[in-house]
């Protein structure tokens, strides 16, 4: 990149690189450029003649190239928004997905007291349960995962949103829970199964696939979480989870079978069912 580049001809150089690799190469031309120079997008808009030095202009060619490649721009950045809360990431946790969300706003939907007993299993980023703590001060909150470099990523997103009352275990689901007692059982598992073609997106292949696919059965851990669940359930309380967009009568059906009722699927922004609801009967 020549020393007489402008931002503007940065950013126009970068899209044009990013084309065909990306579905928005403006947009993440943009945000990789202001990581870069560490100002807002906004600056890069009010003032596309500045010139970036040279350490700036090589390591935007690197992070472009890194993209190119398929490494999620939340890993290149180290950032990624989720509930308007950002997170940090790493390659030790998924990359927060927006059709996630709809897993916070069920939660919030099913239990509206100010006071609850909240466990988000396999936590990752801590996304689902910081996403909680941020809306519902008054709820007690509690987060497995069973990689502890998965665990400090969430620990350290806790600190920095100042959200610290959130109680992290290490384990597998239910495993450090012995005993306990909760209104609401949260989680995104991994529910891809590891012949899956779409494990074959590049991007894909840059996140823990621990945290993607269970294996064979695409269903391994859905079935686990459903099947310990009423020992951990409050009468009346509600287990949530997310699954593929083609499972949710799958899930639905061991749900009935493990005695939940009230079993109800939510479809994303896409338009797919992508998490289901049951409620442990009250009596």
């Amino acid at each position: 990149m020549s020393a007489n580049l402008t931002t503007e001809d940065l950013l126009r150089q970068a899209t044009a690189r990013l084309a065909g690799t990306v579905d928005m190469p403006r947009l993440e031309a943009e945000l990789l450029l202001a990581h870069v120079l560490g100002v807002p997008r906004a600056r890069l808009r009010s003032h596309p003649e500045d010139r970036p030095d040279d350490v700036a202009r090589t390591r935007y060619a690197s992070l472009i190239e890194r993209r190119v490649s398929g490494e999620p721009l939340a890993y290149i950045v180290g950032e990624r928004e989720f509930w308007s809360l950002p997170l940090a990431v790493s390659p030790a946790v998924l990359v927060p997905r927006p059709e996630t969300e709809l897993l916070v706003e069920r939660a919030l939907a099913l239990h509206t007291a100010p006071t609850a007993r909240v466990v988000d299993l396999g936590t990752g980023s801590g996304a689902i349960a910081l996403a909680l703590a941020h809306e519902r001060p008054g709820w007690s909150i509690t987060a497995t995962d069973i990689s502890q470099d998965a665990l400090a990523v969430a620990r350290a997103n806790a600190e920095r949103l100042g959200l610290q009352r959130i109680e992290f275990l290490h384990g597998s689901w239910f495993e450090p829970l012995a005993g306990r007692i909760f209104d609401l059982v949260l989680s995104n598992p991994p529910y891809v199964a590891a012949d899956d073609p779409a494990l074959l997106q590049p991007e894909l292949g840059y996140e823990p696939s621990a945290a993607l696919t269970p294996g064979p059965d695409a269903l391994a851990c859905l079935r686990e979480i459903i099947a310990g669940a009423p020992e951990h359930l409050e009468r009346g309380g509600w287990i949530v989870l997310e699954h593929g967009a083609q499972q949710a009568p799958l899930v639905a059906r061991e749900l009935v079978a493990r005695g939940f009722t009230h079993v109800r699927s939510h479809r994303d922004l896409a338009g797919h069912e992508r998490v289901t609801e049951a409620q442990w009967p009250a009596a």
